[in-house]
């Protein structure tokens, strides 16, 4: 991650200012950061999450989608941030859709880049969505998922996962463990 200004924007504003702007971008207390470039494993396990998301959604029989890292999701005016996938319910967002305003799950895939800023600054913004539910934290390297989910009041429970399934419940999907991570690299 690394700021390219000082200047604090808002969210509309940072998505005019993103929009075709080269690399992938968030916006962090309104100041814009450029997201660091990835490793093949990382793309793997996002493209692995995202097929495993669409099937489970067929089989749940649920009014659901899942999107790889293309849109961002609001936290607050000042603060957007762009999950490695999602799934979101309802009706099938526009084509020209910038964001998605109620995502029930987020998934961020684990980097060693990455881990300090999904670990903590990600857990306390998601859980700021109302919407989402659940905020999986993928780690290809060791294989773990850490699912972290909305309990009763304002608690958050964490458990790690290693295989299994994971039961998101909203929306009702069952997700086998497995098949999250890329087969191999």
């Amino acid at each position: 991650m690394s700021f390219v200004s000082k200047q604090r924007m808002a969210v509309d504003e940072f998505l005019q200012w993103a929009t075709g702007r080269e690399g992938r971008w968030e916006l962090i207390d309104g100041v814009p950061v450029a997201m660091d470039p990835e490793r093949v494993v990382h793309g793997l396990t996002i493209h692995r999450a995202v097929n495993a998301f669409e099937r489970a959604v067929v089989a749940a029989g649920v009014r659901c989608h899942a999107l790889p890292d293309s849109v961002v999701v609001r936290i607050d005016a000042n603060t957007t941030f762009q999950p490695d996938a999602l799934i979101y319910c309802g009706e099938p967002a526009d084509d020209d859709a910038l964001t998605i305003d109620a995502p029930t799950v987020v998934v961020e895939v684990l980097s060693p880049s990455s881990a300090a800023h999904v670990c903590r600054d990600k857990l306390v913004g998601y859980f700021r969505v109302p919407s989402i539910h659940h905020y999986l934290i993928v780690d290809p390297d060791r294989r773990i998922v850490i699912h972290h989910r909305r309990g009763s009041g304002d608690a958050i429970e964490a458990r790690i996962v290693a295989e299994g399934v994971l039961s998101l419940a909203p929306p009702g999907l069952d997700l086998p463990v497995a098949d999250l991570f890329a087969l191999s690299v």
